[in-house]
């Protein structure tokens, strides 16, 4: 299934038991939907396509700015005032051709959602707002597609994977809820760049391990970068969950 250039381009994770060449055709065969092409995505997209993955599918409406170069580091001065979307496609299919890769300009809504989800072997919510964490998690629902959800602001991250193909799978919604208020951007509040950068690693890898068909624990991991510590909590679903729980009788 492989030529030779893309054996010795892989040739180092193919040595990893955890992936071996069943791994890596499950990663060429993958179609991964990222929302939002910021700090989360510019780690996050850069080891996807690094690794193989088939198909990156690029969402974001924004453009580069000056003060996004510090943490989204995807991305190149000369390249300010272009859509984060392309500006990122064009970055990975400098590291790896072999990845097809589409970039969407476009503020996602749910009827966008509920098409690109439904196609998506995997969603990696890179977004910045809970409207969107919550519409991307209703489509995932919707379509039973994993999710990986990451945030970060100022040194603090958040991380939690939700392998919605299991019946027992919690959802965003029973761990945050199903509100929308309370964001914070980053433009307000601050960020560090390698909390970004530790959180879409971690996404990535999280991501590649659901796509190779591994399990991963039912958790929400807490980092705080001012001691480089973490904290997990276990979740698991909600019955009440207004998203993935049982429909409430009339």
């Amino acid at each position: 299934m492989f030529n030779d250039e893309q054996l010795e381009r892989y040739s180092r994770q193919l040595m990893v038991n955890e992936v071996d060449l069943a791994g890596q055709e499950a990663l060429s065969a993958a179609r991964v939907l990222i929302i939002g092409c910021g700090g989360l995505a510019s780690p996050a997209a850069l080891y996807l396509a690094g690794a193989g993955v088939g198909e990156l599918v690029l969402a974001d409406d924004d453009v580069v700015e000056l003060s996004n170069l510090h943490r989204q580091v995807a991305f190149r001065g000369g390249q300010r005032n272009q859509p984060k979307a392309q500006a990122l496609r064009d970055q990975l299919q400098q590291l790896n051709p072999d990845v097809d890769l589409r970039a969407c300009v476009v503020r996602v809504d749910a009827d966008w959602l509920d098409r690109e989800v439904a196609a998506a072997t995997l969603v990696l919510d890179c977004s910045d707002n809970f409207a969107t964490r919550q519409a991307v998690n209703r489509a995932c629902v919707a379509h039973r597609v994993p999710l990986v959800s990451g945030a970060a602001i100022r040194m603090d991250g958040q991380l939690a994977s939700f392998d919605l193909r299991l019946p027992d799978s919690a959802c965003y919604a029973c761990v945050y809820g199903d509100g929308e208020e309370g964001d914070l951007a980053c433009n307000q509040a601050g960020i560090v760049g390698p909390v970004v950068g530790v959180i879409g690693t971690l996404q990535a890898l999280a991501a590649m391990q659901l796509l190779m068909g591994q399990t991963l624990p039912q958790r929400l991991q807490l980092f705080e970068g001012r001691s480089l510590s973490w904290r997990d909590i276990a979740i698991r679903r909600d019955p009440g969950c207004p998203v993935c729980g049982a429909p409430h009788s009339t």
